[in-house]
């Protein structure tokens, strides 16, 4: 499994429902989870972006898709970053 770095940016609309409905993010969390993307930690931040989400995923394809269907949703905006870990860089690069 592939692990990625997502970083959210509400969108007017996605700051409307939050504020309304702060479980929401939770609720999304679990339909990732039915999209096979796995949140294995999330943060609300200060700045540019609203949260950073690590997940895990089967693949590239399997994230764009779950990215897609959220940005459809007009509620969030998201830049996805492949992510590797620093002990496997290290391997392969002795390999």
């Amino acid at each position: 499994m592939a692990i990625y770095i997502v970083l959210s940016k509400l969108t007017d609309s996605g700051a409307l429902t939050l504020k309304e409905r702060p479980e929401r993010v939770k609720e999304v969390n679990v339909e990732l989870e039915k999209m096979g993307i796995k949140v294995l930690d999330q943060y609300i931040v200060f700045g540019e972006y609203d949260f950073v989400n690590i997940i895990e995923a089967e693949n590239n394809l399997a994230v764009m898709k779950a990215m897609v269907e959220l940005a459809s949703r007009g509620t969030i905006r998201t830049i996805t970053l492949p992510a590797i870990r620093v002990d496997e860089f290290i391997k392969e690069l002795k390999k």
